[in-house]
């Protein structure tokens, strides 16, 4: 949602309207209970409600919860006013609800399951809807019912996975409910089984736990364990959702990890270099024009850190997929700064302290990278030499006459 950036005040101010007060429900956990409903019910209580939930928003802290939680529902608004000014206007095939947006499905063929009240959806006879967010299928006898907002929205909201392995507190912790539709559940299943969810810990009805399988990230983050495992409908699509975005700074959950899989510091050496080639790329016209750093759009953190990585990547770390890919991708990078392209190629280095050798780059193997002035010598030159580095020392000698002679100019 656009809006204009403004300097933001700390202030939290209250949504007011000339004849009532409205609850638009910034309060609320949009995650873990339904939304709350509005008290506006006409256009003319939603367009001021819009344009009050506009102003807070400029008022609210930059990045705040507060300020996300009022474009969720400034969204929300926009969304409710749309429907209200003019039925005729609206697609009839579009229903809003709990931040879903469903659209209405138009195969007649293809066998589905409601997952509202898991029974078969016959589409030769009935309508049915599924979200564009979450993939969430019902019946539309079914969607008045639905009681839990879309995933979508919490993966845009707070993208984070649940890092200990299955957390469970147990049955009374939950009052012996289903912990989404708090349905009576008991291990002895009477009046209905409860099945537990590996990923959340928790336990669910069958009707909201299909003992679908999902691979848990804890899991694969302290075990390196790969194995699926039992989890709920709604963890499997937020798990789902999640599987390819980079939340996991693997050096800080786990270090040790690196000790224990020799795959994941063969994946960390082939980022940091191409990291090290990126500058040499978004300065060449041929680079740019040719597009290279679009053979990792599907993994564009690559490009952007060493750190972080998704569920997905280290899927492809254990079946081997993503050394081979990245590989390539490096290989085909380094051709085209060291034998492809002479703008590329003249950014390259010559040794200071042996002055042999071919041109080096600093994600050769067999160099070594001044860390003060990113000058690239051979990596037994610049081990065995004990003395500074000569670009460095050059550039303290310049500074020095700079000191002396204001009218000298420093360039490295």
């Amino acid at each position: 949602m656009e809006y204009d950036e403004k300097l933001l005040s700390p202030a939290e101010p209250e949504f007011r309207c000339t004849e009532c007060v409205m609850d638009l429900g910034l309060s609320e956990d949009h995650f873990s209970r339904p939304v709350g409903l509005f008290l506006a019910s006409d256009v003319q209580q939603l367009r001021q409600a819009i344009e009050e939930c506009k102003q807070v928003i400029l008022e609210l802290p930059e990045q705040s919860e507060k300020q996300k939680d009022a474009v969720v529902r400034l969204i929300h608004l926009r969304l409710k006013l749309q429907e209200l000014k003019d039925p005729n206007e609206d697609e009839p095939n579009i229903r809003v609800l709990l931040e879903h947006r469903f659209y209405k499905e138009k195969s007649k063929s293809v066998k589905q399951t409601c997952d509202k009240c898991n029974t078969i959806i016959w589409g030769l006879i009935q309508t049915w809807y599924t979200c564009t967010g979450c993939y969430y299928r019902c019946h539309s006898k079914c969607l008045n019912l639905i009681s839990k907002p879309c995933v979508r929205s919490k993966v845009s909201h707070q993208a984070e996975y649940e890092l200990n392995i299955c957390p469970e507190t147990g049955l009374d912790s939950q009052d012996y409910r289903c912990a989404e539709c708090r349905a009576p559940i008991s291990l002895r299943g009477v009046p209905s089984e409860a099945r537990q969810c590996d990923y959340t810990g928790q336990y669910y009805c069958s009707h909201c736990h299909w003992n679908d399988l999902a691979v848990i990230p804890a899991r694969i983050i302290h075990n390196w364990d790969f194995e699926p495992r039992k989890v709920s409908r709604c963890s499997m699509r937020y798990l789902a959702l999640m599987v390819s975005r980079p939340v996991l700074r693997l050096r800080e959950i786990n270090p040790l990890l690196f000790n224990f899989v020799e795959e994941l510091v063969e994946i960390r050496k082939l980022r940091q270099d191409i990291l090290l080639m990126k500058p040499y790329f978004i300065t060449c016209k041929e680079a740019m024009e040719s597009r290279l750093l679009l053979q990792l759009q599907d993994r564009q953190h690559f490009v952007e850190n060493d750190e972080m990585y998704s569920v997905q990547d280290l899927v492809d770390v254990h079946v081997g997929r993503l050394s081979c890919s990245l590989t390539e991708t490096h290989t085909l990078f380094a051709k085209h700064i060291k034998l492809d392209c002479e703008r590329c190629q003249a950014k390259g280095f010559v040794c200071e302290l042996c002055r042999e050798g071919d041109v080096l780059f600093p994600f050769d193997s067999h160099t070594s990278v001044c860390t003060d002035c990113s000058a690239v010598f051979h990596r037994d030159c610049y081990y065995d030499n004990s003395t500074t580095c000569p670009k460095c020392a050059r550039l303290t000698l310049r500074k020095r006459s700079l000191f002396q002679d204001p009218g000298l100019d420093v360039d490295a």
